[in-house]
């Protein structure tokens, strides 16, 4: 049901230098999907909280819906993606960024009361293991936020029955459509979701009208109407390109000590809270640096 992984670490999807915001956001008449998720998430999020993790938050595009939470880690592989989010958002306390990999979260355990993951899954080549380090350093009862790419939609079902597509929709098992895009199967992120210690609590269908003739053709307000109108739906039956889910931690997290946050990535070993430049780890000897008020947990700096 899942790629098959030869290492322990699996391939990144690596936006460094990407001008995807741009691109695809600011230039690529997306109104349509950015205003619907904005529905899905105010529909789905606690309206408050102490600590967020945003994973793959990018360029901060959805950062801003969060504004009920005290502070917010903006975390994304990519370096050049959180200095846009930094110009956007500034630099405070209230913000956190840090460039990490999923696969190893640099973060102490049941740290965050709060996580999302948006547009980003369908990134991972190991969506199990992802989930299971987001489940790790969530608290008990915590909530997250998390959208898939259905592979189960409307426009791949009709294009199979017609045979203009080999993979078949309704087979469980994820479909690699172009290296590094997956599109997932709705009974088998359930089923990853339970295995990672996560009870979906609810989920809505999001995109019912993304087809290029019907954002030509249609108002945009009017679109965004009968897609928040129909988007409860989700809880029936999903068949729509995008589907929001939220769920809720379950089982117990060990905590850190007070006012402990970062790990190592690589060993595991709580970092000490006093270091800001250089994070030094007592267990292996690593050291993570901050830079321009980037954390950069992707590779240790050199002795």
């Amino acid at each position: 049901m899942q790629p098959e992984i030869k290492n322990d670490r699996p391939p990144i999807c690596d936006y460094e230098g990407s001008d995807y915001q741009q691109r695809f956001w600011d230039r690529g008449e997306r109104e349509y999907e950015d205003q619907v998720e904005a529905i899905a998430i105010k529909r789905l999020l606690p309206k408050d909280g102490k600590l967020l993790l945003e994973i793959g938050a990018g360029a901060g595009r959805n950062t801003p819906r969060y504004g009920g939470f005290d502070r917010i880690v903006l975390m994304d592989y990519s370096t050049t993606q959180l200095e846009q989010a930094q110009q956007k958002l500034g630099i405070g306390d209230r913000y956190i960024y840090v460039a990490a990999d999923v696969y190893k979260l640099p973060f102490v355990d049941g740290l965050f009361d709060t996580a999302t993951m948006i547009r980003v899954i369908h990134h991972m080549a190991d969506a199990p293991k992802a989930l299971k380090q987001i489940r790790q350093v969530m608290q008990p009862g915590g909530k997250f936020l998390l959208e898939y790419a259905n592979k189960r939609n409307l426009k791949a079902i009709l294009r199979y029955w017609l045979g203009q597509q080999e993979w078949n929709p309704f087979d469980k098992a994820p479909v690699e459509f172009v290296p590094l895009n997956f599109d997932f199967h709705p009974k088998a992120m359930a089923a990853w979701l339970r295995e990672a210690n996560f009870a979906i609590e609810r989920q809505i269908t999001v995109s019912h009208f993304r087809m290029g003739w019907a954002k030509r053709s249609l108002p945009l307000k009017l679109l965004v109407s009968l897609d928040a109108a129909l988007q409860p739906t989700g809880a029936l039956w999903q068949f729509t390109p995008s589907i929001f889910l939220r769920a809720q931690a379950n089982g117990d997290t060990p905590r850190a000590g007070a006012g402990v946050f970062f790990k190592c990535p690589e060993c595991g070993t709580a970092l000490p809270k006093e270091q800001r430049e250089q994070l030094a780890c007592p267990g292996c000897g690593r050291r993570w640096g901050m830079k321009k008020g980037i954390y950069n947990f992707k590779e240790s700096l050199k002795n």
